[in-house]
């Protein structure tokens, strides 16, 4: 017959192997900005020290905000505060830590670029072609040159913007009916661009590799490709979520192949939205 205390005693250990597990996995979670109504259109890197760089909106005074970790607490800076600015904000960071910013000037519908690479918060407009800067998105290339994938609002388009040549020049790359929603950005070992976006209800995906800008139709599955969010692995190769918002999925699609295959990821109620 088993001991009752032998029995009492191993029910203990495994509550506690249970709690301590738990308690290992148990998110962790901190406030890290509470002054006014703070945090929108959040996007955030970390540097090669694992420390966390943060650029957000606030909503109270319609600025730019910045957080990072890096002294080993959180330090919060304005970074823009001239008019409505802060919304759509995408963060890169260069080989030191420095930030870079692209994000939506409200007041003018401009787009505009903020970094901190020379020690101090620099801000610029980069386009103030009517209204243009939603969907931002941003990335450096080898160079520390930035990329930005952005939507002009007022001709439905799919705009670009880069420093590499030393100056900021503009380009408008897709100006089909209503697209360029939803981008999202990433550069490859070569500097080569790639992009995501939504296209007139499709997920479509444009690239600069053979010197020319080429788009193709990578899910036309009923309303797909809003928030879509991409990213290279060390081929080159590109890796989407995105939402299917007539079945309320989560889907994936992938170019690892050669040639584009999608995935439904989840399908558990309305699922699939703000993807990264």
């Amino acid at each position: 017959m088993i001991n009752k205390r032998f029995l009492s005693g191993i029910f203990l250990i495994l509550a506690i192997l249970i709690l301590t597990v738990t308690d290992i996995f148990a998110a962790s979670t901190e406030t890290i900005d509470s002054i006014g109504d703070v945090g929108q259109h959040t996007s955030i890197a970390l540097d090669t020290s694992g420390k966390a760089y943060i650029s957000y909106y606030d909503v109270t005074n319609g600025d730019l905000r910045y957080t990072t970790n890096a002294s080993g607490s959180w330090v919060a800076t304005t970074v823009d505060n001239s008019g409505n600015v802060g919304q759509y904000t995408s963060i890169a960071l260069d080989a030191s830590g420095k930030a870079y910013i692209s994000y939506y000037d409200v007041t003018n519908g401009d787009l505009k670029y903020a970094t901190n690479n020379s020690g101090s918060w620099t801000a610029t407009t980069v386009d103030s072609n009517l209204n243009v800067g939603q969907y931002t998105s941003i990335a450096l290339d080898t160079s520390g040159k930035a990329h930005i994938s952005y939507y002009d609002s007022t001709n439905g388009y799919l705009r670009y913007a880069t420093n590499d040549s030393g100056l900021w020049v503009t380009t408008t790359i897709d100006y089909y009916v209503n697209v360029g929603q939803y981008t999202s950005l990433a550069v490859d070992k070569l500097s080569k661009v790639h992009i995501s976006y939504y296209y007139y209800s499709d997920l479509a995906y444009t690239t600069n590799v053979s010197g020319t800008w080429t788009r193709t139709t990578v899910d036309s599955d009923e309303d797909v490709g809003q928030y879509s969010s991409i990213a290279l692995d060390s081929s080159g190769k590109a890796n989407i979520s995105y939402y299917d918002a007539v079945n309320g999925d989560l889907k994936y699609a992938t170019n690892t192949s050669g040639s584009w295959v999608t995935t439904i990821m989840d399908s558990t109620g309305n699922v699939g939205q703000y993807t990264s």
